[in-house]
């Protein structure tokens, strides 16, 4: 195992899953998107304070009546590596059930044990009647509950509902109008039906003990090809310890898209930071992003920089190459055989087809 396997692995034992509280009334789809997050149609298994497993008839009932416990843990088979819990929404506006929201939320986010804390909190906000995309109750969340080092990320589901909407409002001005610009004319009216809610201002209040640190939309979850794929990037990148973002990415494998990214910004990083001249480090920090890779440690000179290659990459690799224009910055691209995203053909077809090759700035 080399050094930054076993590092990464200790990092997973450490902070062992990584835990979410998502937050919602009954009908925002939060089951949904943590099945979409998961890749599962299954129910979770739910896990009471002590750890033992409920039984599976009293956790389709939970699911079913929408009444949850927040202190009871959700894992899906499928991704082990989360864990979830459920907070109702404040729709009936009761006090008790805010209050203790509130005390879990402290309680988690002062926790010493950093597998025990709350990593993330996602907010849903479902967009189906945009005159009442926010509650008084809901809005109270932001108003007095102080989230701490927990990021809060704020989903708008069921946003393909405004479309419907937009066309309800606008259907007289669009007869004779070719594709495109019917698109873009609900494409506007969508988003000036957004921006009529106000919605923004609110969770934005200078007043607010508690800001979004991201917004995430999401459309029509009930589609079988739908994702959670700009979740969970929006979530990665509201994360201010590089530590728990690595371990979120970690969960995240078949996500290639993601790990280019976390990788590019560690090249931004570097490149604005103070110079560094251990190289192999440099690579390293980079590498980690990859968790489905096998590394071999060998440094290879080509003409123009030092190439690490890592082997064990099915069907695509990546070239992270310096950036001609600005030799401190780097630009990824991932391919696919030799061709580019953009179906354009890649100078880069001469590397091996199963290699990440890391080119040095």
């Amino acid at each position: 195992m080399t050094p930054i396997e076993a590092q990464d692995s200790d990092l997973r034992k450490m902070i062992g899953q990584f835990r979410v509280l998502i937050i919602g009334r009954r009908n925002a789809g939060k089951t949904t998107i943590l099945r979409k997050v998961c890749d599962t149609t299954d129910n979770p298994e739910i896990y009471d304070t002590n750890g033992k497993k409920i039984k599976d008839d009293e956790v389709k009932a939970t699911i079913e009546r929408g009444n949850h416990n927040i202190r009871q843990a959700m894992v899906f088979k499928s991704k082990p590596e989360f864990v979830f819990h459920d907070s109702c929404g404040f729709e009936g506006g009761s006090e008790e059930e805010f209050e203790e929201m509130k005390q879990f939320i402290s309680e988690r986010e002062n926790e010493t044990r950093l597998e025990e804390r709350i990593h993330a909190i996602w907010y849903c906000i479902s967009m189906d009647d945009p005159s009442r995309t926010i509650q008084r109750s809901e809005e109270k969340f932001f108003i007095e509950c102080n989230t701490g080092r927990i990021p809060v990320v704020v989903v708008f589901t069921k946003f393909a509902e405004l479309e419907s909407v937009a066309y309800g409002k606008i259907k007289k001005q669009l007869g004779g109008l070719s594709k495109e610009e019917f698109a873009r004319r609900i494409t506007e009216s969508v988003e000036e039906l957004f921006t009529n809610t106000g919605v923004l201002d609110r969770l934005n209040h200078s007043n607010n003990r508690t800001c979004p640190k991201s917004y995430v939309r999401l459309e029509d979850m009930t589609e079988p090809n739908a994702n959670c794929n700009n979740l969970l990037e929006s979530t990665t990148f509201a994360l201010d310890d590089k530590e728990l973002r690595l371990c979120l990415v970690l969960t995240q494998q078949s996500n290639m898209e993601l790990c280019i990214k976390c990788a590019v910004a560690t090249l931004v990083d570097y490149a604005l930071g103070p110079p560094r001249i251990n190289l192999e480090d440099y690579q390293y920090q980079i590498i980690r992003w990859f968790p489905h890779l096998y590394v071999r440690r060998t440094l290879i000179q080509s003409d123009h920089a030092l190439i690490m290659v890592l082997t064990n990459v099915p069907r695509w690799f990546a070239v992270l190459d310096p950036c001609l224009s600005s030799p401190c910055l780097a630009a990824a691209r991932l391919l696919t055989g030799s061709k580019c995203l953009d179906g354009s053909r890649s100078s880069t077809n001469a590397y091996h087809p199963h290699a990440l090759l890391l080119l040095a700035c």
